[in-house]
C-alpha cells in the first residue's frame, strides 16, 4: 500500500508543478506562484526520494540507482503499468 500512496502523491505533486510552471511561463513575475512552485518541487523531491528508497527508481533517466551491482530501472512493474495505475481500469492499459 505504501508504494501506491507514494506514487499517487508524487503524481499529484508533479501535476501541480507542471501546472504552475505553465502558469509561470505567462506570469513570470508572480512571486506567490514562484513560492508555491518551489515548495511543491521540494515536496515532490522528498516524496520521490521516499519512493525510490522503498521501491526503486521512478524514472529511468532522473533517478539515482541505489544498487551498486544492478541496474534497477528494469525491475518490474514500472510505475505506469496497469497494476500501479490507480485511476484507469485494467482493460484500458492493454
Amino acid at each position: 500500500m505504501e508504494r501506491e500512496c507514494l506514487l499517487k502523491t508524487l503524481t499529484e505533486l508533479d501535476f501541480m508543478a507542471t501546472d504552475l510552471a505553465l502558469y509561470l511561463n505567462t506570469h513570470p513575475m508572480h512571486e506567490e506562484a514562484i513560492g508555491m512552485y518551489n515548495k511543491i518541487i521540494k515536496a515532490a523531491d522528498t516524496v520521490r526520494g521516499k519512493y525510490e528508497k522503498v521501491v526503486g527508481p521512478v524514472c529511468g533517466s532522473r533517478s539515482i540507482n541505489r544498487c551498486e551491482d544492478k541496474w534497477q530501472w528494469d525491475d518490474n512493474p514500472w510505475p505506469w503499468q496497469c497494476c500501479f495505475n490507480f485511476e484507469s481500469p485494467k482493460e484500458r492499459c492493454n
